[in-house]
């Protein structure tokens, strides 16, 4: 998530963050140190490492910070375990230990590199789907030519049907306007062609509902469009959406890396790069992927940021911060209230009765 869209990136509220210690690829050390470095540098934010103390322990250099606790969890998640079935089984397991902070109110944001499926299941398992959402979604800001766009599912819920794949279009409008300050968003469906009749069944039945939605529907996009800022917002079904974001990262290193070589070719690529290295180093840190930190799941009653499964100690940092800044945005809040009937009044009657009649 780009720190620099939010709409109150300012907001400096204490916040309490739970790190799954023991999710991703290189938990629990990367998780640990990256989780340290970052606090080190933000006394701000409280940090709470969910995991076996036992393991986490040894990567802790001398006595914790004030603002860092360890909250120990007996169990974990592994990549290749059915997640739904784990997460119901593994009651102690270090992202239900997480989520359930969240619930309690003991901590504001969940951050994880852990399986993507546990971390879906546990979040609609302990905090909920919020009102009028069958199915949560993570959205990520993709990089463009002019400004990023809000693409979404990228990775929480496959199979989606129509109806979801509108339900997200909502929900990425209400993330762009009301969390990134988009005014009056624009939104597409990612298909296999522009017309309004191609796409699969489903992308076909969302055209419909978002033709009548209210929303600032353009119709279908295609994937050589998305360099290209087609819309704010463009929707698609998790596999979709997760093929498209790793094929942009394996991409824009495949490049850096050709030009690494061409830099390398005497005589005149070394002098080539002295000329050209003010500039290498802006787009380098346009298209570094780490700096977004991950993505949030919307349509929880919590605020939880799911990172790369093979996130090092600086990725960890980013997701960290962005975690923080996710709970300081309020974002299933503003999702919430978004999507909250308008009152009618019978409802209006209604509450006024069951006001005169409290005690």
């Amino acid at each position: 998530m780009d720190l620099e869209l939010l709409a109150d990136g300012r907001d400096t509220a204490r916040v309490r963050v739970a790190v799954d210690a023991m999710g991703g690829d290189h938990a629990p050390e990367e998780v640990v140190r990256g989780s340290l470095d970052w606090a080190a540098k933000h006394p701000d934010v409280e940090i709470l490492l969910v995991g076996d103390e036992q393991r986490i322990q040894p990567f802790v250099d001398g006595v914790l910070p004030a603002h860092v606790r360890i909250v120990h969890a007996s169990e974990s998640v592994a990549m290749e375990e059915q997640p739904a079935a784990a997460v119901r089984r593994k009651r102690d397991a270090s992202i239900n230990v997480c989520m359930r902070l969240v619930r309690e109110g003991e901590a504001d944001a969940v951050v994880t590199a852990g399986h993507t499926g546990a971390g879906v299941a546990s979040a609609i398992v302990h905090l909920g789907r919020l009102r009028g959402v069958d199915r949560p979604a993570l959205a990520v800001q993709m990089l463009t030519d002019r400004g990023p766009f809000v693409l979404l599912d990228i990775g929480a819920t496959t199979d989606s049907t129509g109806l979801n794949l509108s339900q997200y279009a909502r929900m990425g409008t209400i993330f762009a306007s009301r969390v990134l300050g988009v005014a009056d968003p624009t939104v597409a469906l990612l298909s296999i062609g522009e017309e309004g009749g191609k796409g699969e069944a489903r992308v076909q039945q969302a055209t419909a509902l978002l033709a009548d939605s209210g929303l600032h529907f353009i119709g279908n996009v295609e994937g050589r469009d998305l360099p290209h800022h087609p819309a704010d917002v463009v929707v698609c079904d998790a596999s979709i959406g997760n093929v498209t974001i790793k094929f942009f990262e394996g991409l824009s290193s495949l490049i850096f890396d050709m030009l690494r070589e061409e830099f390398r070719r005497p005589p005149l690529g070394p002098l080539g790069y002295l000329f050209m290295r003010p500039g290498l180093a802006r787009i380098r840190r346009r298209f570094d992927y780490e700096r977004l930190g991950g993505a949030p799941l919307l349509g929880v009653k919590g605020t939880v940021l799911i990172t790369h499964g093979r996130a090092k100690r600086r990725m960890i940092g980013f997701a960290v911060e962005v975690g923080a800044a996710a709970a300081r945005a309020r974002i299933p809040e503003r999702i919430a209230e978004a999507l909250s009937p308008a009152p009618t009044a019978t409802t209006a009657a209604a509450d006024q009765a069951e006001g005169a009649a409290a005690p």
